[in-house]
């Protein structure tokens, strides 16, 4: 008798086992995550400047100063919640694709080109200068995560993000032959538009996390940024703009960015929850 209740003991036990492992699902996990991040940016025609009479343009803003698109890399820091809510800040470096992307350079810098259109350097040759826009920015946001097969790995899913933080954004002149006086040092911050300001940024992708590897850890996302801003300096010049003074116009530039980004979770693997009957 007690051979066959110590059996039945055990059959159950067996199916009980059996039962739990067939019902196991993942549960989210909690942690921070350093990611590194690349994009590819294009201004928005959405963009404008208002003059300090209210009149507003498209002449100076930066899809008219720098031909686009821009590359943009970043750093960001995560902590993720077992809610899926997440907390992040990030860096980011953004510069022209072309490499000499002043629109209408000649003409706004007229005083430092010669009629020949170059910029003579020290030794009285071409320096052969170029002009390229560079930008960085620093933020702050909350984002959440939406997964699409909870039971399977509730920790990817739909990524919805909101951001705000400051930007700096400028001309940069370089001679590849020697060095060119009239635009180095203190007499570049008379052409290099540098302008900083606050920014705000949406974006909507998707936020995939392996539950095996910390390798395998990506998200990719459409992001929009709005920028308001204004110049730094007491003193421009922009001979195709018409400025030779103060520049007392506000700027709203607006865009649009497609970013990847590869994350390391710095600790934490999703559970594994067992539903015992």
């Amino acid at each position: 008798m007690g051979r066959v209740l110590l059996s039945g003991l055990l059959l159950m036990a067996a199916h009980g086992t059996a039962k739990a492992q067939l019902d196991l699902t993942l549960d989210t996990f909690e942690c921070p995550i350093v990611g590194f991040n690349a994009g590819l940016m294009m201004p928005s025609s959405l963009s404008f400047e208002t003059a300090p009479d209210g009149t507003r343009s498209q002449n100076a803003t930066m899809s008219s100063l720098y031909k686009p698109p821009y590359l943009s890399f970043g750093i960001e820091g995560f902590y993720k919640f077992k809610s899926n809510w997440l907390l992040s800040v990030e860096g980011n470096l953004w510069f022209g694709l072309n490499s000499d992307n002043l629109n209408h350079r000649i003409e706004r810098m007229g005083s430092v080109f010669t009629r020949d259109s170059i910029v003579v350097g020290g030794n009285g040759t071409d320096a052969v200068v170029t002009c390229y826009n560079r930008g960085l920015g620093f933020k702050g946001g909350v984002g959440k995560i939406f997964p699409l097969n909870p039971a399977k790995n509730p920790n990817s899913g739909i990524l919805a993000r909101l951001n705000v933080g400051y930007m700096r954004q400028q001309t940069i002149f370089m001679a590849n032959s020697e060095r060119a006086p009239q635009v180095t040092d203190d007499y570049a911050l008379l052409y290099d538009h540098q302008r900083h300001g606050v920014m705000l940024g949406e974006a909507v992708g998707y936020w995939f996390m392996s539950n095996r590897s910390d390798l395998a850890n990506v998200y990719v996302t459409f992001e929009v940024t709005q920028c308001w801003n204004w110049s730094t300096r007491d003193y421009q010049i922009d001979n195709y703009l018409g400025l030779n003074g103060k520049d007392n116009h506000r700027y709203f530039d607006m865009f649009y960015t497609v970013k990847v980004s590869w994350m390391f979770p710095l600790k934490g693997k999703p559970d594994h929850d067992y539903y015992f009957y």
